[in-house]
């Protein structure tokens, strides 16, 4: 009998109960609760399966990166802040220790080393790939009803990238100098004027939204901007808010499940990740209704998601009265199916929530966002796993 997601979860919740933690507490005696949800994690993640264990012909061998992946996990679930803090807690507590997978506190490696493995696995996006096949197997025979759709803030302590200087003896353009010369006095350039007095300009043919719909995952993700920089937003009780950093984009599925994540500039409007964001959920899991806030309501956006065979639902609120390139007509408001619907969009921000007061979101302590995303993935790897096992609670 082929059994449903609950059924699996439930199985495998009741052999870690029955059978794995009492073996290891006969080894390492009685197991605190982050103990064991580390090792419910790490039972539950296909980290062997990506951590590279060969070894160089030539030069000294390196360390056991599959431990070290272990200890990232474990700074995760533990809360920790800073590695020197990981590396403590490894050198004093043996139960956690064995658990990552090393029998002796000499053993493990010096703090460089894990700086060198984690440089390692964000070239190689290491908790990507470990979070895309745990999703793929956990959710694959799982028809799941709605996806939420939002970025959060991601704030970092790095500096933006230095603007080239000017050549010795050349002063940069002013932009008075950049205008093109006019014909006749009063007229500025080919715009026409209609009753306003106005230029009417003209639509613009080539946005992103527009080439993203003809190109590849690969292709929409390598044009998405992901330097450090400013960015601002408004709260839900109207104060704009700056940060300096990144922002995370993540597709949510029912039970608060993460099922695709992706790292823009802080400046990247929510809407120019939506379609990568849908391609990237599609190609992992079946679900019927996208869930998303006024910020993703775009023609564009709408067409590709009835395009992949979803049912967009945006909230309609702020949104201009008049169609444009980038926006549709917000003509038609929710009924009352779509609005009862909607409330479900709520289980992103619980996960936001949570990836930062539990998982690591806040304490970003590594530059470039290639780092920044392998921190985020490893607090987000984690926060599936506990995800999964609450679904049988």
């Amino acid at each position: 009998m082929k059994l449903n997601l609950r059924q699996q979860i439930t199985q495998f919740a009741h052999i870690l109960q029955s059978e794995l933690f009492p073996r290891l507490e006969e080894e390492l005696g009685d197991l605190t609760p982050s103990a064991k949800r580390l090792v419910a994690a790490l039972e539950m993640m296909p980290l062997a399966r990506f951590v590279p264990t060969g070894r160089g012909a030539v030069g000294r061998p390196a360390k056991d990166r599959l431990a070290i992946a272990n200890a990232f996990v474990a700074k995760a679930i533990y809360g920790f802040s800073l590695t020197t803090q990981l590396l403590e807690a490894l050198a004093k507590d043996a139960q956690l220790r064995r658990i990552c997978g090393w029998e002796h506190a000499w053993q493990v490696p010096h703090e460089s080393c894990f700086s060198r493995a984690f440089n390692e696995f964000a070239r190689m996006e290491l908790p990507q790939f470990v979070h895309e096949a745990l999703i793929r197997e956990t959710q694959k025979d799982r028809l799941i009803g709605h996806i939420a759709r939002d970025s959060t803030a991601i704030e970092a302590r790095e500096r933006f990238p230095e603007s080239p200087a000017p050549a010795p003896g050349q002063r940069p353009a002013s932009p008075k100098a950049e205008r093109k010369p006019t014909g006749k006095k009063g007229k500025r350039g080919p715009h026409k004027r209609h009753k306003g007095g106005k230029p009417k300009a003209a639509l613009p043919d080539d946005t992103r939204l527009a080439r993203q719909r003809d190109m590849k995952l690969e292709e929409m993700l390598a044009e998405l901007p992901r330097g450090c920089d400013i960015g601002v937003k408004t709260s839900a009780k109207g104060y704009t808010q700056y940060w300096r950093g990144y922002k995370l984009h993540l597709d949510v599925a029912d039970g608060q499940i993460p099922i695709s994540a992706v790292l823009t500039s802080a400046s990247v409007h929510d809407s120019q990740v939506a379609i990568p964001l849908a391609t990237m959920s599609t190609q992992r899991v079946t679900y019927l209704y996208e869930l998303s806030d006024s910020a993703y309501w775009a023609r564009h956006i709408a067409e590709n998601s009835r395009a992949l065979g979803h049912v967009p639902i945006t909230d309609p609120k702020q949104v201009r009265q008049k169609e444009t390139p980038f926006q549709a007509s917000p003509s038609n408001e929710l009924d009352a199916a779509e609005k009862q619907r909607y409330r479900e969009r709520t289980m992103i921000e619980r996960v936001n929530g949570r990836l930062k007061d539990e998982y690591g979101g806040r304490e970003i302590r590594v530059r470039g966002a290639a780092k920044v995303m392998t921190h985020l993935m490893f607090g987000i790897l984690a926060l599936t796993a506990d995800q999964l096992l609450r679904l049988v609670r």
